[in-house]
């Protein structure tokens, strides 16, 4: 391994970054699955997980500026995928954990669907483009989707860091999410924010996708029956 590259690894094996998660994953047990490997109960999907198996060293509830859409077609669950557009009105619901930017390269490659050897050589890369979305707030590691890099700012002192896909709400056709999907996103956001059923329905109920093929009384009762089973 050339001497640059080495250095690269070993501080990216050190190195720590927030992982905003705003769909599935703010559920910390959903995130356990892209970090130990595996496939969910369930699941259409096996993940390898990362080199470091991990657990973050912690979590904290964060709202960054703008919202969140679905979109596209998730290979894992059917249905719109969550994306984040920080040009949408208000403020999106999210989870940051504390990884290394090792961690934080295997996720983003994962959520890419990139084979699982990509890793090693998605590394370098990806460091690269994170010092690039921290000095200007948005990176591209390639076009498809959770390939855009976005740091919505720092939290003491280390950046935070999310991936979406290259073009805004405005620009895509939104598409409903599967029910299993936001269910576990309002899991996600009672574990991690602490709402109580009636605010996540209400959160839900308003993004673009969810508005344009769920009713709200249909997103209520999901909601409810989603809390309960968790």
């Amino acid at each position: 391994m050339p001497g640059e590259l080495r250095a690269v690894v070993v501080d990216a094996e050190k190195q720590l970054v927030w992982y905003v998660a705003y769909g599935s994953n703010m559920h910390a047990a959903r995130l356990a699955w892209y970090i130990g490997g595996g496939c969910p109960p369930g699941g259409r999907r096996t993940y390898p997980g990362c080199r470091n198996p991990r657990p973050p060293r912690r979590s904290v509830p964060v709202s960054l500026p703008g919202g969140i859409y679905f979109a596209g077609e998730s290979g894992a669950w059917t249905g719109g995928m969550a994306f984040y557009d920080p040009q949408l009105p208000g403020l999106a619901a999210a989870r940051a954990y504390l990884v290394t930017i090792e961690q934080f390269t295997d996720i983003a490659a994962q959520e890419m669907y990139r084979p699982a050897g990509d890793g090693a050589d998605l590394l370098a890369t990806t460091v690269e483009a994170i010092d690039t979305a921290v000095a200007g707030g948005r990176a591209t590691l390639g076009p498809g989707r959770y390939e855009t890099l976005v740091c919505p700012g720092h939290r003491a002192g280390i950046p935070m860091l999310t991936f979406t896909a290259p073009e805004p709400a405005s620009a895509v056709r939104c598409r409903p999410p599967a029910p299993l999907y936001l269910g576990m996103i309002a899991r996600g956001l009672r574990e991690s924010h602490g709402w109580p059923a009636e605010r996540i329905a209400s959160y839900l109920a308003q993004r673009p996708g969810v508005a344009d093929g769920w009713l709200p009384d249909a997103v209520a009762a999901l909601v409810t029956n989603a809390l309960a089973a968790d």
